[in-house]
């Protein structure tokens, strides 16, 4: 399995230009794919539903988009302003929803509603959930909200099922369509734009760690397979500095873990501000 979490920051490159084919280019040949920052109708990308155009230059791939919030266009009844994580997949997507991440309320900068698009992929190897995470790009507090937030509400599948569960006493309704209870597997990736870098407070907090035991690892708990490795997926000039940093990441469930073939950064990409993560596992 080829994968790959990718912030486009909705199409525009570190060169200032606006390209989705770039974007789409850059991921034709990845299996899986968590992409985040994806608009639709926004006049900054010439109200571009890009979606549906990542669809189309994509056709090889299943998507699913989970808009973090929705605004009214001006003038329009049809159109609606959307920004938030899409998830392409070359094997069917069973079932997926969102979780809206909790947010402060910000006086400076700009904060935005983030969310959590959770996925089940039909891989041949068996059902594996994908979710693809945007955190808060300023707090540290809010992020860590947000983690103890996701980790609450997905941190016992078997116990909570899938979209839908139990018998169809109203079958005239046709809720289940014919179709078993959906799986709601154990095995996980979770993947995106953490907007925290590896040994922060949240990354700790997200893989279980203190800073009085180093590399501890819970049974429940995540796996990073980057760890160690010094990467970067983010450039950035602050106070006058540039910064070589690591916001984006890939998690894994430590069943995963034993199959981890690869992980590196595309650092030559100059398709948005983030550079893409690619992970190769031997599924």
């Amino acid at each position: 399995m080829k994968l790959t979490t990718y912030n486009i920051q909705y199409g525009f490159g570190a060169d200032g230009l606006y390209s989705l084919t770039r974007i789409a280019d850059t991921i034709r040949d990845r299996d899986l794919i968590a992409v985040q920052e994806v608009d639709r109708h926004w006049s900054r990308t010439n109200h571009d539903d890009q979606p549906a155009i990542l669809s189309a230059l994509l056709p090889d791939h299943h998507m699913v988009y989970a808009p973090a919030f929705d605004m009214a266009l001006p003038g329009e009844r049809q159109k609606r302003r959307q920004f938030g994580p899409l998830i392409l997949s070359r094997w069917p997507i069973l079932w997926s929803r969102t979780w809206p991440l909790p947010k402060r309320r910000m006086l400076d900068p700009i904060n935005t509603q983030t969310a959590a698009l959770e996925a089940v992929i039909a891989h041949p190897s068996g059902p594996i959930k994908l979710v693809n995470i945007h955190l808060a790009h300023v707090g540290v507090e809010e992020r860590l909200d947000q983690i103890a937030f996701l980790k609450r509400v997905l941190g016992n599948p078997i116990a909570e099922g899938g979209p839908w569960s139990g018998t169809d006493d109203e079958p005239t309704r046709n809720w289940t369509e014919g179709e078993a209870e959906p799986p709601n597997p154990t095995r996980a990736i979770w993947a995106g734009d953490f907007n925290m870098e590896p040994g922060s407070a949240e990354y700790r907090a997200l893989l279980g760690q203190t800073p009085y035991h180093p590399g501890a690892r819970y049974a429940d708990g995540l796996t990073d397979p980057a760890a160690g490795l010094g990467l970067h997926t983010h450039v950035k000039d602050i106070a006058c500095e540039i910064r070589l940093r690591q916001l984006d990441h890939i998690f894994l469930t430590p069943d995963l873990a034993p199959h981890v073939a690869r992980v590196w950064p595309d650092t030559a990409n100059l398709a948005s501000d983030h550079f893409p993560l690619h992970l190769d596992l031997t599924l």
